[in-house]
C-alpha cells in the first residue's frame, strides 16, 4: 500500500501534468490500459458505477471554490486528498484527509482569474478522479 508521501507525490505529479493541458480526456479514455490513471464522471474506466462517490463536485461563488467528494470515510477506504489546479498548472491548493474527516475543501482563486480549472480527488482504493470546470 502507498504511504502518505507516495500519495502526495503522485497527486502533485498528476496535478502538474493535468495543469499543463496534456491529460484531460486522453488519460481517462480506455484506449490504452496503462493510460487509465485519471478517471472522470463521464469516463470512469474500470470504476464504472463509482463516479457518484469519487468524482469531485465543485461549487464556485465569486473567487471561492468548494470541492466535495461524497464518499463514506473509514480506516480501510477513504478520500486521501483534494487538489485545485489552474489551467497553466498552478496549484491553488490541496487538502489531505484522514479516515475520520469529511472530504470537503475550500480554495480562493487568484484575483480576477478566468479560465479552466481542475479539481482532483484521490481515493485510496479507487484511484485519481478529475473534474474540470471554467470560471
Amino acid at each position: 500500500m502507498y504511504g502518505r508521501r507516495d500519495v502526495l507525490k503522485t497527486t502533485a505529479i498528476a496535478a502538474a501534468v493535468l495543469g499543463a493541458g496534456r491529460v484531460s480526456s486522453a488519460l481517462a479514455a480506455p484506449a490504452t490500459p496503462y493510460l487509465n490513471v485519471v478517471y472522470t464522471k463521464d469516463q470512469p474506466g474500470k470504476w464504472a458505477g463509482k463516479a457518484a462517490s469519487h468524482a469531485p463536485e465543485v461549487t464556485v461563488k465569486g473567487s471561492s471554490v468548494t470541492v466535495v467528494t461524497r464518499h463514506p470515510m473509514s480506516a480501510q477506504h477513504f478520500i486521501v486528498r483534494h487538489t485545485l489546479v489552474l489551467e497553466d498548472g498552478t496549484a491553488v491548493g490541496g487538502t489531505t484527509f484522514g479516515p475520520s474527516d469529511t472530504a470537503e475543501s475550500s480554495y480562493v482563486l487568484p484575483a480576477g482569474y478566468k479560465g479552466k480549472c481542475s479539481a482532483t480527488s484521490f481515493c485510496n482504493q479507487h484511484d485519481f478522479w478529475l473534474t474540470e470546470f471554467k470560471v
